[in-house]
């Protein structure tokens, strides 16, 4: 029976999809994080078979195909939790379609059954092992000084991404030039692409810096920043439209990635699931963002409890009727393009 071999989308910033590569085992206190793995798929009865490819298309694994992804970790609210460290050396699974692979510890009821994994081995050229670090962009250190529309959130699945892509629409459609990015999170591609479907001229996230997920060691979250910052920084724009995914309070450097980005936020925009998340990181993170988006401003009634609980504007940005509002909160902080 033939197998399919999928490349999934941690892999496209190297050359796996062009040129050969070998398998090497090796034990697991061996492994490190943005390795490259060979595995074989097996999929559970009634689970997601979807694998994200380097196009940001989403291909159907069948049982015994293999798929190419990186060794990381994720600590998703409300899907799953895993980490290599926690496998035997033998047993993995796909923690996101992208290719973030590790071993789930903990995972929603409310989630499908996720692809598992049987390591067959590292991808390797010779004697040396392949990781996502080795096929980072050496690109010039440009000072990046664009103003930043920051979007952050309650948790994962807040609205966050969908914001970004009409804030992105909106200030493209008022002659500005965008770029945009996905700092924090775990790796899918979907995200930034829906970016640049909305007009963003440029886009990245953490995995053009090397990262399968933001939950990481500080030190390397900042070099991985600096990098972001200086793709941004090679393209010629006018504003910066950047994501933070999961929370602040997350384990994902939510809280550091602002920090960073502090000299250049001009607008902060906080996605919420509902209004009382919105007061729960008003209180806890003590900011006051300049508008508040997401499920906590489907109707009315959301928004009148937000303005309530925190006095904070809230607009329902799925309706179109809201973008007169929020072109002018644009412009009005961001000054005439």
């Amino acid at each position: 029976m033939r197998m399919s071999i999928f490349c999934a989308s941690v892999t496209r910033i190297s050359d796996l999809e062009r040129l050969d590569f070998g398998l090497r085992e090796l034990p697991l206190e061996q492994w490190q994080d943005g390795d490259y793995v060979v595995c074989r798929v097996t999929v559970p009865p009634g689970g997601l078979r979807a694998v994200e490819l380097s196009s940001g298309r989403l291909a159907q694994a069948m049982d015994g195909d293999v798929v190419v992804g990186a060794l990381g970790r994720r600590a998703a609210t409300l899907e799953v939790v895993g980490d290599w460290r926690a496998s035997d050396g033998v047993r993995l699974d796909l923690m996101t379609p992208a290719g973030l692979i590790g071993r789930i510890t903990s995972q929603s009821r409310f989630l499908q059954p996720l692809i598992q994994l049987e390591y067959l081995g590292h991808a390797s050229r010779g004697e040396e092992r392949l990781g996502m670090g080795q096929f980072v962009a050496d690109l010039d250190q440009k000072e990046f000084q664009l103003p930043v529309v920051l979007i952050v959130g309650t948790s994962m699945s807040a609205g966050k991404t969908t914001t970004a892509r009409i804030v992105t629409n909106r200030l493209k459609a008022a002659g500005r030039r965008v770029v945009a990015a996905k700092f924090t999170g775990a790796a899918r591609y979907r995200d930034i692409l829906s970016m640049r479907d909305a007009g963003a001229e440029r886009v990245c996230d953490f995995v053009d810096a090397g990262l399968p997920s933001t939950v990481c060691p500080a030190e390397v979250f900042r070099s991985a920043v600096g990098q972001m910052l200086a793709i941004l920084a090679a393209h010629p724009a006018d504003v910066a439209v950047i994501e933070a995914g999961a929370s602040p309070l997350e384990p994902y450097n939510g809280a550091l990635a602002m920090e960073l980005l502090a000299p250049w936020i001009r607008v902060e925009i906080l996605c919420a699931s509902d209004p009382y998340a919105v007061a729960g990181v008003v209180q806890a993170f003590e900011r006051r963002p300049d508008l508040v988006a997401g499920g906590a401003a489907n109707t009315s009634a959301g928004i009148g409890l937000v303005q309530r609980l925190t006095g904070l504007e809230a607009l329902d940005l799925s309706d179109p009727a809201s973008y007169e509002a929020l072109d002018r909160m644009l412009r009005d902080l961001l000054g005439t393009p």
